[in-house]
């Protein structure tokens, strides 16, 4: 029911189409064309040919004129084959040819056709001497049926031409848009996970071609954004297991053999683990809310408070901390966010230093440098663009608390884009890693 009701649906939106509507748009531009230049022709053609017939009546008229006027009615007595007649001032015929009726012929101050014994006839007029008329009638039969035999041919030439292009049309635009249909049919196969698919791209190089190009980008991007939530999901769900593991394992633990442990033992691992878990849900809807481009707060921050913050929490966990390089620098931002960057970098720099961290702060060309040295092993060129990423430990940090849960470097990374700033990652002077963050500094 439902593939008859799309079958109905699609043959319903083939007359609304491009293709349709292209058709249809250039059958009515050539209609209008054909029928106006028809029209056109056909009345120069007519007044060409019958202007031709009343010259010739005219000079007919003038030389019958002069030959009445010389030899009076007796230059019409014998003329045939044509419908000559001499009226008087009233109206009276004084002579007439052998073809010319009894009665006057109809005539105006212009020559006009007219019917005379169901023939037609160009009647042309020319004022004599004593207010005598003189009236030639020239046949136009033959004219006539020539300017009906061309307009016959463009009552049936106009439709032809109409349809000719309209059936061109149609067959060249269908062609043309033979590629979206392809694209239409791969991409309603393309589901979820079915992302890896591509449109086909024709090999014509127009905007359909482009149009392709686009839409598998697009859909490399969609696959490449799917595999990250899909990573993501995995490693966070490993990561918030594991801390519930242990407090599991503890708990059984004391359930099933009490003589090994004790509740101070328990209470610490349950307390360790749930601080650990905290952390864990407190960076994943960090990074949600920052990934959903909610507004925070734009207030000036003192950064060069928050790394003197940094400098004494790490100096009384026993750390060699250099912060003689730190200068005054203000910026735009979040202050919780932004003191959120700068405990994570100084975390990570205290993670990996052998016994030595060194922060620097400096403000020039309009933005605010942070810089955070460690004297560790430092960070492979090929990995500094990955350990942004989430759950990402390299492998010489995968223990948990060696490593962190993974997440730090991608808060960083986070805070500073949603700042307007960069972060990079070079060699120390120290030895170990250099991270640099660059802020719009406050105006």
């Amino acid at each position: 029911m439902a593939e008859r009701r799309g079958r109905r649906s699609r043959r319903g939106s083939r007359w609304r189409s491009v293709r349709a509507r292209a058709t249809a748009g250039a059958a009515l531009v050539i209609a209008v064309v054909m029928i106006v230049g028809a029209v056109a022709f056909f009345e120069i053609l007519r007044g060409t040919v019958l202007g031709a017939a009343t010259r010739a009546g005219e000079a007919r008229a003038e030389a019958l004129a002069t030959q009445v006027e010389a030899q009076d009615t007796d230059a019409i007595d014998g003329i045939e084959d044509e419908p000559v007649q001499l009226l008087s001032p009233s109206g009276a015929v004084l002579a007439a040819s052998d073809d010319a009726p009894d009665a006057p012929l109809p005539h105006a101050d212009e020559p006009q056709v007219f019917t005379v014994d169901g023939d037609p006839v160009l009647v042309v007029a020319e004022e004599l001497d004593g207010g005598k008329t003189l009236l030639v009638g020239v046949p136009v039969d033959d004219d006539l049926e020539t300017l009906a035999t061309v307009a016959g041919l463009l009552a049936v030439a106009v439709p032809l031409v109409v349809l000719l292009v309209a059936g061109l049309t149609w067959v060249v635009v269908g062609r043309a848009l033979r590629p979206v249909a392809r694209i239409t049919a791969e991409v309603d196969d393309i589901t979820a996970d079915r992302l890896d698919r591509r449109v086909p791209v024709p090999a014509s190089g127009d905007e359909i071609a482009a149009l392709a190009e686009t839409m598998n980008a697009m859909l490399g991007r969609l696959d490449a954004a799917a595999s990250a939530q899909r990573r993501f999901v995995s490693d966070a769900s490993h990561e918030l297991r594991s801390p519930l593991a242990t407090i599991r394992q503890h708990a059984e633990l004391a359930q099933a053999h009490p003589e090994v442990t004790s509740l101070h033992e328990l209470a610490e691992v349950a307390h360790d683990e749930g601080l650990r878990l905290q952390g864990l849900v407190d960076a994943l809807l960090l990074l949600a809310r920052l990934d959903e481009g909610a507004p925070n707060p734009d207030e000036p921050v003192d950064l060069d408070d928050l790394v003197f913050a940094e400098a004494s929490r790490l100096r009384a966990a026993g750390i060699a901390v250099d912060e003689s390089g730190v200068g005054a620098a203000r910026v735009h931002g979040n202050a919780r966010l932004l003191a959120q960057l700068v405990r994570n970098l100084a975390d990570n720099a205290a993670r990996h230093a052998h016994g030595r961290v060194a922060l620097g702060l400096a403000q020039h060309d309009g933005r605010a440098v942070l810089v955070v040295d460690d004297d560790g092993d430092g960070i492979p060129e090929a990995d500094r663009e990955r350990v942004f990423d989430r759950f990402v430990r390299l492998d010489d940090a995968r223990d948990r608390d060696a490593g962190g849960s993974g997440l730090g470097l991608a808060i960083v990374q986070a805070v500073t884009r949603a700042a307007d700033g960069v972060v990079t990652i070079d060699d120390s002077p120290l030895g170990g890693a250099r991270f640099t963050v660059r802020l719009p500094a406050a105006s």
